[in-house]
């Protein structure tokens, strides 16, 4: 394994020269390429120079010891021990960085949420996680941009889908894609029962315009009134547009603009992206039933979390993990279920399960 992060962290040192080079600095296609090249090895080559300077920090420390004797001797023996084990965990780390990584990591995506079983109080649901994942994202300086959103009168909402740019936001929500479950007492409940009510979420990788083609025949383009819960969210002009797509069946609505074009040219970058995980979902889900992974295969009909407001308590399925954080979960600090998440998929690849 050292033989190949060897050859990694080389590689990573002659990106380095030849990006300092005026040549290549001209060229802004290859300065491009190969500055991509360097950043995606940047993180091994990190963790091979703190291993090879533990190292040397260790064989310093065993060589001055066997010239010293009594307390001096016991205080480098110690020091060279916790190199040691610093090293083990250097190679841990090693070993998960050399792992295939997810090709639609570092991409923006479509972050779908609908309101499932449970009336008005999903509806509710639907527009906290809404909320939650919109603050996750500007925490993480992610650019939201709303494609499409249904709210309802009181206010809740039926649906949302909204886009998410910038560097590894797919990598950020991807474990998000599921059912979430919500146990409470609805506002409206005057025994002071609980209810259990249920939001869907996908989150879908952008697709690369050279990934996916749609063919003018395949399709068809509607406009039509936009609406919204009423008022002055009434659009009076055809302005939405709805794009329908023959050969899956796919269908996509954007109304959020005032402008035709605008909508349109959102509906379409939705589009591309659920044709991308149409035609690669199957394949995905093979990948993910054949190592049993953890946290699941990112089906969207899979309960994966719960939020028991009574308890204070969201329970994440997968990995069986509870925080009780409710309050600050839901404003968007949600990065410790996520770093969990990551950890417990990343520790299933190394086992192959």
């Amino acid at each position: 394994m050292l033989d190949k992060v060897k050859e990694i962290a080389k590689r990573y040192e002659t990106l380095g020269e030849q990006l300092s080079d005026p040549a290549t600095v001209s060229d802004r296609e290859k300065f491009s390429a190969l500055s991509k090249e360097r950043a995606e090895l940047y993180e091994i080559a990190e963790k091979y120079e703190q291993y090879t300077r533990c190292e040397t920090e260790m064989k310093a420390a065993q060589d001055e010891a066997e010239g010293e004797s009594g307390e001096m001797k016991r205080l480098l023996l110690d020091e060279a021990q916790s190199c040691k084990e610093k090293l083990a965990a250097y190679l841990a780390d090693l070993k998960i960085l050399l792992l295939p990584k997810d090709k639609n990591d570092e991409r923006g995506c479509t972050l779908e949420i609908r309101a499932g079983a449970g009336g008005e109080e999903a509806a509710l649901f639907a527009y906290e996680l809404y909320r939650m994942y919109m603050g996750y994202c500007a925490k993480h300086r992610l650019v939201w941009e709303v494609v499409d959103l249904n709210e309802t009168e009181l206010g809740g909402m039926k649906e949302a889908i909204v886009n998410v740019s910038g560097r590894g936001a797919y990598k950020l929500l991807k474990y998000e894609s599921g059912v979430h479950r919500v146990q409470r007492v609805p506002e409206t409940e005057s025994q002071g029962r609980i209810h259990t009510s249920t939001v869907t979420v996908a989150v879908l990788p952008d697709a690369e315009d050279v990934e996916v083609e749609i063919k003018d025949e395949d399709i068809r383009v509607d406009l039509f009134r936009s609406s919204g819960a009423g008022g002055q969210k009434v659009n009076k002009t055809e302005t939405a547009i709805r794009i329908t797509h023959f050969p899956t069946g796919i269908v996509v609505t954007c109304q959020d603009e005032r402008s035709q074009l605008k909508n349109k040219e959102k509906a379409f970058r939705v589009l591309k992206t659920r044709l991308y995980d149409y035609y690669n979902g199957q394949a995905m889900r093979k990948e993910a039933e054949s190592r049993k992974s953890l946290v699941g295969t990112g089906d969207r009909s899979e309960r994966i979390r719960t939020y028991n407001f009574p308890q204070s308590r969201i329970t994440d399925h997968r990995i069986g993990l509870s925080v009780f954080t409710m309050d600050t979960f839901l404003m968007g600090e949600i990065d410790g279920m996520v770093e969990s998440l990551a950890r417990a998929d990343r520790e299933a690849q190394l086992t192959g399960e």
